[in-house]
């Protein structure tokens, strides 16, 4: 890039003031007015059930919400949030020019219903299963595919999450033709207590290491006949309940309650009629919790896989809300991401409005978050053009991923780069929603700043090329890449901050756009969700 210093100095700084108001104006912010281009006016006016909470929570508190988020601002966030991809400048321009009064609530449809939807949602189910070919979990290549497209196969039909849950905890079979056993397999150790842990922890968002011991081994007891056996085709293995290992006669759930187990029947048959009938305090809480933390980043129990007494939820009406709506729904997880999609709550700024310690917690503002690695990666391939080339590191077979293939889709948590790594994709060791780290450290600036991976993507970017060679007005270029990097159009002040820098620099065309590009890329408004 030309004269570095130069343009971030006069570009960068004057253009991405998002991160400066979000943290600055807090103290003095309940009296301000709308900051454009990222806030609207409109009114702070509850409209469905979770506002009504929400809102009225906050005002017991006395904690003034954030204003509410514009159309450029919700656009991005709601492409992000469902789909893990950003709009393309074409849809955005066409939102953003839609005048119709209900263009978010019709976004919001369409983007549930795209295929981004699966890949992006099934990526966020690997790593809560796992889903990993290669040391310590040992899927292995075949059935991590197989695994990986029957996660895919569950959201592209909206299946039921009970009925899901139910086919994974009652599997048997063969990991490469019934691969929802692969969820017996993708753990590192495969012993009743070690299932158990992994059972309490995937469905019940419990930590179970850390009950009683006899309360763990009472879990156990359900999973005391599952077992492992090869076959002779490469790398299969079979699930399969060992007839000569004896369950108890007697068994005890969770909540305390104690239950007969069949002689000669599945053990684990009891434990999912309990889980999934809706009446425990765990499971279809635990879910509306997860879903509500995958769009803000902050669940109403935090963490959303540590749920115990002593960690309450911070909103105990909403959370009760969000779990009947999902059981009287028939468990369609779909139906939940839209009540709270559709929620003023939900379209609130992240430029807060309240100076209190609390208001992040109670949801007054839409918290800020850096882009996961995965979406990260797609963003600046969307951006420049430039695809990423992934290939499997497992000899057998040792395969190349199609470069049309977003990173958000890839089905193997051992397919990787050192990109991914460094912005923290979780290794899928544990399932634990704490191993995805979303840090943006000194490393990642410098890698989005200097490095020859971004520098290259920009400098054979068939984007920038076709852009520069159109005869279009200057102006009009300058909003094309602004909808493509940001998915909105430039201010006044960031038109004005460009042209002082064209005129210092001498640049032009190509080396102008590319310069302006990757000052945006590196700009907080681009790598944070908001």
């Amino acid at each position: 890039m030309h004269c570095l210093a130069g343009v971030m100095n006069s570009v960068l700084r004057s253009w991405l003031c998002l991160g400066l108001l979000a943290r600055g104006m807090a103290a003095t912010a309940a009296a301000r007015g709308p900051v454009a281009p990222y806030e609207t006016a409109a009114p702070a006016a509850a409209a469905s059930p979770i506002d009504e909470l929400v809102f009225g929570r906050l005002k017991d508190l006395r904690i003034v919400p954030a204003f509410f988020c514009s159309d450029e601002v919700f656009l991005r966030r709601a492409f992000l949030d469902v789909v893990g991809v950003l709009p393309t400048r074409e849809e955005a321009r066409a939102f953003l020019d839609d005048p119709r009064p209900d263009k978010r609530a019709r976004l919001i449809e369409t983007l549930l219903a795209r295929d981004e939807f699966v890949d992006y949602w099934a990526m966020k189910w690997a790593d809560r299963l796992r889903l990993k070919a290669e040391f310590p979990i040992r899927l292995w290549p075949k059935s991590a595919q197989a695994y990986h497209r029957w996660i895919a196969g569950c959201l592209a039909e909206n299946r039921p999450y009970d009925r899901m849950a139910r086919e994974l905890l009652l599997a048997t079979g063969s990991s490469y033709y019934a691969p929802e056993v692969n969820f017996y397999r993708a753990m590192q150790q495969r012993d009743a207590t070690n299932i158990a842990r992994t059972v309490a922890l995937t469905f019940m968002g419990v930590r179970a290491e850390r009950w009683p011991a006899d309360r763990l081994a009472d879990l156990a007891a359900f999973f005391s006949r599952v077992a492992f056996k090869g076959t002779s085709e490469w790398k299969e293995e079979i699930v399969y309940l060992d007839p000569l290992k004896a369950a108890p006669a007697r068994a005890r759930l969770p909540d305390g309650t104690e239950v007969a187990l069949p002689p000669d029947g599945d053990p684990r048959a009891v434990l999912v009629e309990w889980l999934v009938s809706g009446k425990n305090p765990w499971f279809a809480r635990h879910m509306a919790n997860r879903l509500w933390y995958e769009l803000f980043g902050r669940g109403i129990v935090h963490e959303p896989d540590d749920m115990r007494p002593d960690n309450p939820p911070v909103h105990p009406a909403l959370l009760a809300y969000l779990e009947r709506e999902l059981v009287s729904s028939g468990w369609d997880m779909r139906h939940v991401l839209r009540l709270i999609l559709r929620s003023r709550t939900y379209q609130l700024s992240a430029i807060p409005r309240a100076s209190d310690p609390r208001a992040a917690a109670h949801f007054a503002v839409y918290p800020l978050r850096r882009l996961e690695a995965e979406v990260l990666s797609d963003a600046l391939c969307r951006v420049t053009g430039v695809p990423e080339r992934y290939v499997s590191p497992v000899p057998e077979p040792y395969t190349y991923l199609p470069e049309e293939m977003r990173t958000v889709a890839l089905p193997d948590g051992n397919s990787t780069s050192a990109f991914l790594e460094l912005f923290g994709r979780p290794a899928r060791d544990t399932g634990l929603a704490a191993e995805r780290d979303n840090a943006d450290g000194a490393e990642q600036r410098r890698h989005l700043l200097n490095s020859s991976h971004v520098h290259d993507k920009l400098a054979r970017s068939p984007v920038l090329l076709a852009l520069a060679s159109q005869t279009q007005q200057p102006g009009e270029l300058v909003e094309a890449v602004y909808l493509t990097v940001l998915s909105r159009r430039p201010t006044a002040l960031e038109l004005k901050a460009l042209a002082d820098y064209r005129d210092r620099s001498g640049l032009r065309g190509r080396e102008l756009l590319t310069d302006l590009v990757w000052a945006l890329i590196n700009g907080e408004e681009f790598l944070y969700r908001h």
